[in-house]
């Protein structure tokens, strides 16, 4: 067996005391995260999170800081081989801009923005316990320059 977890990026964008979210379809109902989602192949992390803020909130987003790097397993498996872990990258930034007639990704039913008390108040609608805990990086001024990431030509 071999095992892979799921490298996904998000990105934490906060506007007046309010926070970026996105309402999305899971296998356990709507919950919220922030605009999430895989890392592709041939794109760079930043890209990564650029492109889904867009696809998921459809606005454009300018990463300025690296929050954290997030490991979480998902505890509703049935075994190690079904496990599911995730190593998050998680970035804060600016709006730069948005697409107002471009569809949502599918999936995602909205796009709103709720105050750290509101996310923290419904536990059971966040997609995992990254979400909040990104939040609370983000207040507390956890900002980690982006020279940190190197992506290497062979």
């Amino acid at each position: 067996m071999s095992w892979h977890p799921h490298v996904t990026v998000a990105a934490v964008i906060e506007r007046a005391g309010q926070f970026l979210l996105v309402e999305e379809q899971t296998r356990h109902g709507l919950q919220w995260n922030q605009p999430a989602g895989h890392w592709e192949p041939g794109e760079t992390l930043l890209e990564a999170a650029i492109r889904e803020t867009r696809e998921e909130a459809a606005v454009a987003f300018q990463p300025t800081a690296l929050v954290g790097v997030y490991v979480w397993s998902r505890p509703d498996t049935t075994s190690d081989e079904d496990a599911a872990t995730f190593l998050r990258v998680t970035f804060t930034g600016a709006l730069v801009g948005d697409f107002p007639d471009q569809p949502l990704d599918e999936g995602i039913v909205r796009a709103h923005w709720a105050t750290r008390d509101e996310i923290a108040s419904q536990p059971d609608r966040l997609r995992s316990p990254m979400v909040l805990q990104a939040v609370d990086h983000h207040l507390a001024g956890v900002r980690h320059s982006l020279d940190l990431i190197h992506h290497l030509q062979a």
